[in-house]
């Protein structure tokens, strides 16, 4: 059997696309040659099987009263169990958290992580029972960035993100990897462009490898 990568993600590992002219297929959606996901598939080669759960909108534990299921924790079991026996969970999250409706600073965004961790530690979907999670910061909102949806205070608290979710993979015995080189677009300032999502597959299929 190959080895299961889950990425758990939000729009960003499901591929969105803010800058038709950045798609090859001019749609809202990078296609299979152009996700880091299906990059890194390619990178990694026939013996991994590397599994897309992005969704657009996804927190990690917080419930959004505008938008259903987005809450990471409450789909994690499912997701694991659907995909098991799971070699490496790959989790990258943290974006949407920074939403103004949630009222969490950066520290409370970083708690959030750490209860999603120990829940999927907790998920028997692990080959051999071996939890082996990633955790990846995702690159902080650009100094662009406006939503009025999202609201105010997103730029500040992305940026100040990285250290505390660093701090939490330490304490949780999972690895970490911050992608904050990697190429967010200059349309909405929030998603990776073309370049930045082959720019985070480089960096996980020299990472990951070593984490089996």
């Amino acid at each position: 059997m190959k080895k299961h990568i889950v990425c758990f993600g939000d729009s960003n590992t499901h591929g969105y696309c803010a800058d038709p002219r950045d798609c090859a297929d001019g749609g809202d959606r990078f296609n299979e040659d152009e996700r880091w996901t299906c990059l890194l598939q390619k990178r990694l080669g026939g013996e991994y099987l590397v599994l897309e759960e992005g969704l657009s909108g996804r927190t990690t534990v917080f419930v959004d009263a505008l938008h259903e299921s987005m809450a990471g924790i409450d789909t994690a079991y499912s997701c694991l169990m659907s995909h098991e026996p799971v070699d490496l969970m790959i989790i990258m999250l943290g974006t949407n958290d920074t939403k103004e409706r949630f009222g969490a600073n950066a520290a409370a965004i970083a708690v959030g992580m750490e209860r999603l961790i120990l829940k999927c530690k907790s998920i028997p979907a692990w080959r051999g029972g071996k939890p082996n999670i990633l955790v990846v910061c995702p690159p902080a909102l650009g100094a662009g960035f406006h939503d009025e949806v999202m609201g105010p205070g997103c730029v500040e608290k992305s940026v100040a993100l990285p250290p505390y979710m660093e701090a939490v993979a330490k304490r949780n015995g999972v690895h970490y990897l911050n992608a904050a080189d990697c190429e967010f677009n200059s349309v909405d300032f929030t998603h990776l462009s073309r370049r930045g999502h082959a720019q985070l597959a480089e960096k996980l299929a020299a990472l990951v490898p070593t984490l089996l």
